[in-house]
């Protein structure tokens, strides 16, 4: 007991499986939260629709809702309304998600065996958090929720509460209040023009993100990915990302008539505005396109001009999504007993272009997608493998330094005259 607040116990508390945030189709609507009777929850609802209304995209519904659906499933396991939820409950739920584990989530096919009655095949063996991966040392992000999630979850839940309080629907205090250090005013209220903006920290339960330098795939291996692919569709792909620097999920909205192999050019939907914009690609990667076409085409994959660039690989043809796109490079990575991500294929471009002397900062921004040029910036400075290797190269000189032995003074010439006026190694 704390006083007069009850102490839970969360260290053991196990979120329930109940509601599900479901897609609907509808652009209007495209995901509705529903809970344990498949009631759609309205009040999540009209936040969606608020979100809409100010242009936010279908994946950003999507990224709130599984935050929302969390924090419900929290609340219904401890049996509280979400319009009587308390700062009590919000700071519980804050220290619940530095404790607890994330949920495994099952491949269909493995939660079809589970239906079936047979195990399903055992998850690989992922290192400790913190633990840097042997060969392209990137930690690995463990079972426990992570900064980033647990401060996107504190920012959205905030926003909804913030939302009905301003509807006059939710309750009279945000369960998520601001940090004590502004709840008499907004961040950068009085921000000197001459200075740098500060991270002011904005959410009280909100933890503090620590800035991550991008990283690269080396050459080596990139290669190595690269080689471990089995079809043209997916060598294709890893040459589109790693020579245009769009994200994964923008390569996949191509249709086959933005290809235009003669001009090296590929059209994608842009994440943020979902403006159309060509970018500039490697020849390589137009071969290997046409290569993956000519063999898709006599399976069967629909073609057209207005169809879809990236098919499944398996009947029925379905076009290429995001979770299938990382699932085979996640095969590649397992073969190679590393943890890279599509991400990093950007962050590998975006070197590859930034570092050449030649190639103007703004035309790698204008690439990029990048808003301000501040963010492109990010990419000049040697990465983590740059400087190491940099750093070995020092020491390896300093050692070739002290090996040398300096040559006998000539005739007529005191020595110690010498290391005096040149030192020890003239």
């Amino acid at each position: 007991m704390l006083g007069r607040y009850p102490e839970r116990e969360l260290a053991n508390f196990v979120l329930p499986e109940f509601g599900q945030l479901a897609e609907t189709g509808n652009v209007l609507r495209p995901f509705v939260l529903l809970d344990a009777d498949g009631v759609e929850i309205e009040p999540v609802t009209a936040f969606f629709v608020e979100l809409l209304a100010c242009d936010r995209s279908a994946a950003t519904i999507r990224s709130y809702g599984m935050d929302l659906l969390r924090w419900w499933r929290f609340l219904w396991g401890w049996g509280v309304a979400w319009d009587r939820a308390t700062r009590s409950d919000a700071r519980d739920f804050a220290r619940w998600m530095q404790v607890a584990d994330k949920s495994a989530l099952l491949h269909w096919r493995h939660r079809r065996a589970v239906q079936m009655g047979s195990a399903p095949k055992a998850a690989p063996q992922q290192l400790p958090a913190g633990i840097p991966n042997p060969i392209t040392g990137k930690s690995s992000p463990g079972p426990r929720y992570a900064r980033t999630t647990r401060a996107h979850s504190e920012t959205v839940l905030r926003a909804f509460y913030d939302f009905h309080l301003s509807e006059g629907t939710g309750p009279i205090l945000n369960p998520f209040p601001l940090d004590r250090s502004r709840r008499h005013g907004r961040a950068h209220a009085h921000h000197n023009p001459d200075e740098q903006f500060r991270h002011e920290r904005q959410g009280r339960y909100r933890p503090t993100i620590s800035k991550r330098a991008p990283r690269r795939i080396p050459d080596a291996g990139f290669n190595a990915l690269f080689a471990a692919l089995k079809h043209d569709r997916d060598r294709a792909l890893l040459a589109f990302w790693v020579s245009n620097g769009a994200r994964a999920e923008e390569l996949l909205t191509s249709r086959q008539r933005d290809a235009l192999p003669g001009q090296q050019l590929l059209g994608v939907v842009r994440k943020g505005n979902r403006a159309y914009q060509q970018l500039p690609c490697s020849a390589d990667a137009f071969v290997w396109l046409r290569l993956y076409q000519e063999s898709a085409w006599r399976a069967g994959v629909p073609r057209g001009r207005n169809e879809r660039l990236w098919w499944t690989l398996r009947r029925p043809w379905r076009p290429l999504n995001y979770a299938a796109a990382r699932a085979m490079f996640d095969r590649a990575n397992s073969l190679l007993g590393t943890n890279w991500t599509l991400h990093d294929l950007r962050h590998t471009a975006a070197y590859r272009l930034a570092r050449d002397p030649k190639m103007p900062l703004t035309d790698v921004q204008w690439v990029l997608g990048h808003a301000h040029l501040s963010t492109t910036q990010l990419y000049l400075p040697a990465d983590r493998d740059e400087v190491i290797e940099h750093v070995r190269a020092h020491h390896a000189r300093r050692a070739k330094a002290a090996e040398r032995v300096p040559p006998p003074p000539a005739a007529g010439y005191n020595p110690e005259s010498l290391n005096n006026l040149f030192g020890t190694a003239w």
